[in-house]
């Protein structure tokens, strides 16, 4: 019986000396562990931050896209117009001050309107490339 006292008590003493040490040890970790919990939380909320904004980038990106796929057949048109009207004045044509009145009130329309569906077509080129610079910045904060 005294045996068995003094030989539970050196084991508990001997488990209390390994819990100390085990406990000397790993101290600084909980702390380290707790504050890669912390950063690897940040993280994942800036990644859905970012991803959030990628996928506006793209929505918007896409009505880009429809914009300019509805605007081209138009301008294409245009174009068409003012190549026909530019054909027929190279031609002089016999006819009165009134019809060459006429001809340029048109041509100056279609100027107009070519002139107006470039600005728009420059807008959408600006808007397109401030897009994909966002989307490249979105991809490099992701990757980082």
């Amino acid at each position: 019986m005294a045996v068995q006292k003094l030989g539970r008590g050196l084991i508990d003493r001997i488990v209390k000396v390994i819990d100390f040490r085990v406990e000397d040890q790993t101290r600084g970790l909980v702390s380290r562990v707790t504050e890669l919990e912390h950063a690897t939380a940040d993280h994942r909320r800036r990644l859905d931050n970012a991803e959030h904004g990628l996928e506006q980038a793209r929505g918007d990106l896409r009505w880009t896209r429809a914009e300019l796929d509805r605007l081209i057949p138009h301008v294409a048109a245009q174009e068409g117009r003012l190549e026909t009207l530019r054909e027929s004045m190279s031609l002089v044509p016999n006819g009165d001050t009134t019809q060459v009145a006429e001809a340029r009130t048109l041509i100056e329309e279609i100027q107009r309107q070519h002139a107006q569906i470039r600005v728009r077509l420059a807008g959408i080129s600006r808007y397109e490339d401030r897009l994909r610079r966002l989307e490249d910045q979105a991809q490099q904060s992701v990757a980082r």
